[in-house]
């Protein structure tokens, strides 16, 4: 088992009533599940995040945290959050990563995997172990 590991699950959703399709307008919501597996605490202390519409529209997002929030995970603790974004078009895709400081002062990147973002239809899942 390596020392810093973390899960990463998200469920991602189309959601109608904050959509107009005909502006263009195609709102989701995704619902992120960070794991630490590892043996030692850490910090998720900023995100990167890479949405793109399948019109090729690219939106780059970068910050401190996660909803506000720098949690840190013990071995075996989850944090859950929801957050959203809007594309041009009727589906995408987003993938990124978390940056995190583990308790012993290493400093680590947790890959998100390409999940896809879909107005018709069910939403596609994703998941990544680092």
């Amino acid at each position: 088992m390596s020392f810093y590991t973390v899960q990463i699950d998200v469920q991602p959703q189309y959601v109608a009533d904050q959509s107009d399709p005909l502006q263009k307008v195609f709102a989701f919501a995704y619902t992120v599940t960070v794991t630490n597996t590892g043996t030692v605490a850490a910090q998720l202390i900023s995100r990167h995040w890479v949405i793109q519409d399948e019109s090729g529209h690219t939106n780059e997002v970068k910050g401190l945290g996660v909803v506000g929030q720098q949690p840190l995970l013990r071995p075996g603790e989850s944090f859950q959050y929801t957050s959203g974004c809007r594309l041009h078009a009727p589906s995408g895709t987003m993938h990124g990563s978390y940056f995190f400081v583990a308790e012993d002062g290493h400093r680590f990147d947790a890959l998100i995997t390409t999940f896809v973002l879909e107005s018709s239809g069910s939403a596609l899942s994703g998941r990544t172990l680092h």
